[in-house]
């Protein structure tokens, strides 16, 4: 058959290899940040910043190792029998299961592991295509189905080990001291040196195809990851220290951020004599907005919402009152009614768009209606600037912490007294290295998980391109890791909100120590892993070292088990949903009447 009539495959198969990237993102990037914007150490669009660079320079220098386990080692390419066209069909089939399952668990707001989505739904095509026992079940050399597989146990417990270690350490040596904050000052350059080590570590150890680094001998290996670990520790002792003790210890509101410059310079710097107490963020969790509650925590949702569809009925209403309560519904109704006046408040282009959408709201009849038809006209324009925007916007903090009066927001009140709170001087100091962690930890999503969707990619266009099914084991081009990489973070920016806002502080109390131990440790395990070639979920490494830093409060009541329950089970239900949606796709296709003739 000749290659042409394939190219509606290649098309599709692309189009769903970007889909996957895309709630890559906004489903297993989003669970990575939110431990740095639950912690405050970063906003939610710096975030998105560091997300976008990390994200891009993890997969185009380390990224194509875990592609190719994904692309040649589940299903052997001699399976296909040369076929390029079915080789393209299967992983087009695969890229469609699994994209579809992850899209619709990130609009539900369930958090599932898109790696072990793509994996299952290979498997699932491989036994549609080729039969159960072509599928590389086994261990096969630690690149087989089952070596994959294991990881679902032991990377979260492995992480939360790594976590746990990390911030007890931080814990004996600051934390429990009678005046922590000298001590968080002075040691921050040896835990500067832990993150600098692992950052460069995965660039350095792990090695890029691109680069050559893999090939360095042992000895070139260890001096420029320690070198550069050390020399990271000694900046932060010249400059970062002296700045430090001058903001947090000696309490000088003057200092600004660029003043770290100055270096030593700082040491000796007068503070102002009215200088009484540090100038540093408040890093506690709370429930309540102010800015959203102090004028209207009495309004009915219809106050709010009228004409976006919120309004609710005189009766119900009426019924309400009789009660004097509030249903859950109408509870969370409310506060997203409040986020949405806030929002319309904004100036720009996102609080343009959605106060044209409150003031345009659809009339009655269907879309056809002339009416309709000029409204929509008015309103198409507000809604691809909300879909742009509205995630960066999103209240992360107030979702996570859960509507005061709700059963949600009493089970998470529960679960922040149990974690200890230390001072916001102290946390303020590893805000700075929970930063460099995030980007580590992006970094290592970066190259591990975009494996997952350029190795099916990377398969369909080497088979489209060549007409050669054999040719997919030839290197994957910089410029597909660029663009999957890119779209990956689109997803993180536009639609990682509705994983963010059940992730975080919905499981444990989340500061900046404890973010930056949580952020190492989930680090740590992805490299570990993705030095094996094993695919790996960065969320089931960043939730169990979530798990590990919330048990270090001494008891069970510091962790939502809850949501991890929930969890546990929504990746439990990825393997055979996945993988039945992919073996029944292909299945179709490949058995439709004159497909391949």
């Amino acid at each position: 058959m000749a290659l042409d009539q394939y190219t509606y495959v290649f098309v599709i198969g692309t189009f769903f290899a970007l889909l996957d990237a895309y709630n890559n993102g906004a489903n297993d990037v989003a669970n990575a940040w939110a431990t740095s914007v639950s912690s405050r150490s970063i906003s939610y669009r710096q975030a998105m910043i560091c997300g976008f660079v990390f994200e891009m320079l993890g997969a185009i220098t380390v990224g194509a190792r875990t592609a190719d386990t994904i692309k040649n080692k589940i299903i052997p390419t001699t399976a296909f029998q040369d076929n390029a066209g079915v080789q393209m069909l299967a992983f087009t089939c695969a890229l469609t299961a699994a994209s579809t399952w992850v899209m619709w668990c990130t609009r539900h707001s369930a958090h599932v592991s898109s790696t072990y989505s793509l994996i299952s739904a290979v498997a699932g095509v491989g036994v549609a295509t080729v039969g159960a026992s072509k599928v590389e079940w086994g261990w096969n050399g630690g690149k087989g189905l089952g070596a994959i597989f294991a990881g679902l146990g032991m990377a979260p417990a492995i992480s939360a080990g790594f976590a746990a270690s990390i911030f007890m350490l931080i814990k004996v040596i600051v934390h429990i001291r009678k005046n922590p904050v000298p001590w968080a000052v002075y040691t921050s350059p040896f835990f500067f040196l832990i993150a600098g080590t692992i950052c460069t570590l995965s660039i350095v150890y792990k090695g890029s195809p691109n680069l050559g680094l893999n090939k360095k001998p042992s000895w070139y290996v260890a001096s420029v990851t320690m070198g550069t670990g050390g020399g990271l520790c000694l900046l932060a002792i010249i400059f970062f220290v002296p700045w430090l003790r001058a903001k947090i210890m000696k309490k000088d509101y003057t200092v600004t951020w660029w003043m770290v410059i100055y270096g030593p310079l700082l040491w000796n710097r007068p503070a102002p004599p009215d200088a009484e107490q540090a100038k540093v963020p408040n890093y506690a969790v709370v429930q309540k907005d102010p800015e959203l509650d102090s004028d209207a925590s009495q309004k009915s949702v219809s106050e709010y919402d009228a004409g976006e569809g919120v309004a609710m009925g005189n009766e119900k209403n009426l019924v309400i009152t009789e009660a004097h309560q509030v249903p859950y519904k109408e509870l969370m109704a409310q506060g997203q009614a409040r986020f949405h006046a806030k929002l319309r408040r904004k100036r720009g282009p996102l609080g343009w768009a959605m106060r044209t959408l409150h003031d345009n709201p659809m009339g009655a009849g269907e879309i056809y209606e002339f009416r309709n038809m000029k409204l929509l006209a008015k309103r198409l324009p507000a809604m691809v600037v909300v879909g742009l925007l509205y995630g960066v916007n999103y209240d992360i903090h107030a979702a996570q912490t859960g509507i005061e009066g709700t059963p949600e927001g009493e089970r998470m009140k529960r679960v922040y007294a149990a974690a200890k709170k230390y001072p916001n001087e102290t946390e303020h100091t590893y805000s700075f290295i929970q930063v460099l962690t995030a980007c580590t930890a992006s970094f290592a999503h970066g190259a591990n998980d975009v494996g997952n969707s350029v190795g099916p990619w990377a398969v369909i266009y080497s088979a489209w391109s060549t007409g050669d099914a054999a040719a997919s084991k030839a290197p994957v081009p910089v410029w597909q890791l660029a663009v999957l990489s890119a779209t990956i973070s689109l997803g993180l920016v536009t639609y990682g909100y509705n994983i963010m806002k059940v992730m975080g502080n919905k499981i444990t109390y989340h500061s900046p120590s404890r973010g930056c131990s949580m952020e190492m440790g989930a680090a740590i395990t992805v490299l570990l892993f993705s030095q094996y070639s094993l695919p790996v979920s960065t969320s089931m490494c960043i939730t169990g070292a979530t798990v590990g830093v919330g048990l270090c409060n001494g008891t069970l009541k510091a962790v939502n088990f809850q949501r991890v329950g929930l969890l546990l089970l929504a990746w439990l239900l990825t393997i055979p949903i996945a993988g039945t949606l992919g073996g029944v796709l292909m299945g179709l296709f490949l058995n439709a009447p004159h497909f391949l003739g």
